[in-house]
């Protein structure tokens, strides 16, 4: 049977809801870090599903443990033990280097909810009250930032476009700027709780916290008795070069309080993830705590999260990351990207580390947009015309973010792509 492009593009706008402004291709098969449209149309695939395609696509090891565990158990509910999920939270737990235990789910936004909740638990609970004898619960986050589309994500996300037609809002957050330490210090107030922020943004342009920054905001949550949580949803598990994000920008002396994390965790197998940190805290009420144990039976749940398909899906991602030396190369393919990124004509600024990369377009380009449609939009959709698959991050800025397993020679073509759809639609 042949498929028709234009009948699977009818399918959607029969019957999926338009939440998405979709580019013009229909994929149906992907290699490595390439894909094919139903029209057998190849593409070098640097989107990798968002920062999700982990190994790119089609691995051996990820098919080989899909197929292992599905012939196993696919599911059970949380009511039950199941191995792969406590074999996951081990190794998850020794790649952050500290004590802690782990929270599983679905999704980023999940994993993001499940430390939105634990910030408020900690503040009804743990947190001197107000004077009013009203908890503490606002929780600080960052300009640019984007933590989801959950209620509580784009509450928590200081973006206005996402929060647009939402209102009212879950209150008690605030956003402050980036890489500013006095706003922050002086955004704290009784009522703060916590502090949530990427260690790079993602969604907002790719913009890193500096190393001054992710210190100066432990010391200030240390000082006023705030937790630390860390967005490590689409900077972390590799894509830096290092398996915690933050670590690539400050090394070990930073511990958060929290991670949450999503996206490459299962290689494009839906799942999310949260560390909790095993760190005393003391009831209001008398009596102490571990952190990581203060979400009890029935505060929080999922159907669906750390299944034992999930988990050894993930797993398999995880070894191959270590036994094939992924994280070198994701930092040695990085370095080099970005510095033969930096020497092509019509670029302002490649930001970023690792594979996570941010390319900024110069001025010349912005003529581009109009009628709805970003420069950035604009040129990523003529890349896609030219056989390369990228992902805009906001209105100037183009976001690489190939498999953790790329070779030099496909950086080497996407370079070439890139370089090739920058003159032709260079303004003459």
């Amino acid at each position: 049977m042949t498929i028709n492009e234009a009948d699977t593009r009818k399918l959607f706008e029969e019957f999926v809801v338009p939440t998405y402004s979709r580019y013009n291709v229909v994929l149906a098969r992907g290699q490595g870090s390439r894909v094919w449209d139903e029209a057998g149309k190849k593409y070098l695939d640097f989107g990798a599903g968002i920062a999700v395609s982990t190994l790119g696509h089609a691995h051996p090891r990820m098919i080989e443990a899909l197929d292992r565990q599905a012939r196993q158990l696919i599911h059970t509910s949380n009511l039950y033990y199941t191995r792969p999920q406590g074999e996951l939270a081990r190794k998850l737990v020794e790649i952050v280097g500290a004590e802690g235990k782990i929270f599983f789910s679905n999704s980023g936004a999940e994993a993001n909810e499940a430390v939105i909740k634990l910030a408020r638990k900690f503040g009804n609970e743990c947190s001197a009250p107000l004077k009013n004898g009203s908890p503490r619960f606002e929780i600080l986050t960052f300009d640019r930032s984007f933590h989801g589309r959950t209620m509580a994500g784009i509450s928590a996300t200081a973006q206005e476009k996402v929060k647009q037609g939402f209102t009212p809002l879950l209150a008690g957050f605030k956003h402050v700027p980036l890489n500013d330490l006095r706003a922050v210090e002086k955004a704290i107030t009784a009522e703060s709780v916590a502090i949530l922020i990427e260690p790079i943004q993602g969604e907002g342009g790719i913009h890193s916290a500096s190393n001054e920054f992710l210190l100066g905001l432990r010391r200030l949550c240390d000082h006023h008795g705030l937790l630390l949580m860390l967005d490590e949803i689409q900077c972390g598990l590799g894509r830096l070069g290092n398996w915690c994000g933050w670590k690539e920008i400050v090394g070990d002396p930073l511990l958060p309080d929290t991670i949450s994390w999503a996206k490459g965790i299962g290689g494009g197998f839906p799942l999310g993830a949260t560390w909790i940190r095993k760190k005393p805290v003391r009831y209001l009420t008398g009596g102490a705590v571990d952190l990581c144990d203060l979400l009890k039976p029935g505060t929080h749940g999922t159907t669906y999260g750390g299944t034992p398909l999930a988990c050894a899906t993930s797993l398999a991602v995880l070894e191959t990351i270590e036994q094939e030396g992924l994280l070198q190369n994701a930092r040695d393919q990085g370095d080099y990207a970005k510095r033969q990124l930096s020497t092509l004509p019509g670029i302002k600024e490649v930001r970023g580390m690792g594979l996570l990369l941010g390319i900024e377009l110069g001025e010349e380009f912005a003529a581009l947009g109009g009628e709805g449609q970003t420069p950035s939009h604009v040129i990523v959709v003529r890349l896609m015309q030219n056989g390369l698959l990228s992902v805009p991050a906001g209105p100037s800025v183009i976001r690489w973010l190939p498999p953790l397993n790329v070779s030099r020679g496909e950086i080497d073509e996407g370079l070439s792509i890139l370089a090739r759809t920058l003159d032709e639609m260079r303004p003459r």
